[in-house]
């Protein structure tokens, strides 16, 4: 958690393989790493979800769910199973309470807080067991962050990892049971959801 400027976009970054630490340690299950590629922080199991969702409007939405994974029928030519993409990007959006019969319209077509589950969805199908999102709810109305913070809490039921990134306290106390505040890309303080209430974690924020 930290106002804007506080160095929230760049830790995510470093987490996800985008960028490298200057200095610190690193360290996935207990072992030391050093991820210099996204893809590596995905190998690991690290998927980070961001604003802009990596979702591309005009391209149909199991072909979003897909981009970059595309699943292959087992002959010479290797061409994309469309049929086993579309039902399973049904079965899987449906598991987040979105139900689209046409998965081959345009993603833009969908509601912002659709194309999050999308997002999310996605991430988790393709192995993520630490799920990063970067300020989630920061471009949805009420009822869809409420849908979307609701998901967050059954997935870590469920033993998913979350790290929600977040200037809004309120959304971040219903997900969160730790919280690290940060501030001009420095650790400020770290929480334990038993010792803190928003009110608390506001004062804090605005010191």
């Amino acid at each position: 958690m930290g106002d804007n400027g506080a160095g929230k976009s760049t830790l995510v970054n470093i987490i996800s393989g985008v960028l490298t630490a200057d200095s610190g340690e690193y360290l996935v299950n207990g072992k030391k790493v050093n991820f210099s590629t996204p893809k590596q922080a995905l190998n690991a199991g690290i998927s980070t979800v961001y604003q802009n969702l990596a979702i591309i409007p005009m391209l149909s939405i199991y072909r979003n769910f897909y981009l970059g994974n595309e699943p292959v029928k087992d002959n010479y030519f290797k061409f994309m199973d469309k049929d086993l993409a579309i039902s399973t990007t049904k079965q899987e959006l449906a598991k987040f309470g979105v139900t689209v019969n046409d998965v081959k319209r345009p993603a833009g077509t969908l509601s912002g807080g659709q194309r999050q589950c999308l997002a999310i969805a996605r991430a988790l199908y393709f192995g993520a067991k630490v799920l990063i999102l970067d300020e989630p709810t920061s471009a949805l109305g009420v009822k869809e962050s409420a849908n979307v913070l609701n998901q967050l809490v059954l997935l870590k039921e469920q033993g998913i990892n979350i790290v929600l990134v977040s200037h809004i306290i309120d959304h971040a106390y219903d997900v969160g049971d730790l919280f690290f505040i940060l501030k001009m890309g420095e650790l400020a303080g770290s929480y334990d959801k038993n010792d803190v209430s928003p009110k608390i974690l506001r004062s804090i924020l605005s010191k």
